[in-house]
């Protein structure tokens, strides 16, 4: 699994790059992995945009929870405190 901590902004900045968002890709790799793409895309409409961010449509940590679940055979529970609904990722 590969995540970074923060997205790309829709607009660019001064120097005509972008700055921090909030939502970004994950991608995973493995035998395991169903492919394709999961989750919906967001949107770029400027009037559906989170203070000039993207809005994430899926929480990462149903990613983490399915992944700890389904993979590591951990109880997610246990490690993110909370319970989140699985994903068909594997």
């Amino acid at each position: 699994m590969c995540f970074s901590e923060f997205g790309r902004r829709v607009q660019q900045n001064d120097s005509n790059g972008t700055d921090h968002g909030a939502a970004g890709p994950m991608f995973l790799v493995g035998g395991k992995v169903k492919g394709g793409l999961h989750g919906a895309m967001p949107s770029l409409e400027k009037e559906k945009l989170d203070d000039g961010d993207l809005r994430y449509t899926t929480d990462f940590r149903r990613v983490y929870a399915t992944l700890l679940d389904q993979w590591l055979n951990t109880d997610s529970v246990a490690v993110l405190k909370n319970k989140f609904e699985p994903m068909a990722l594997v």
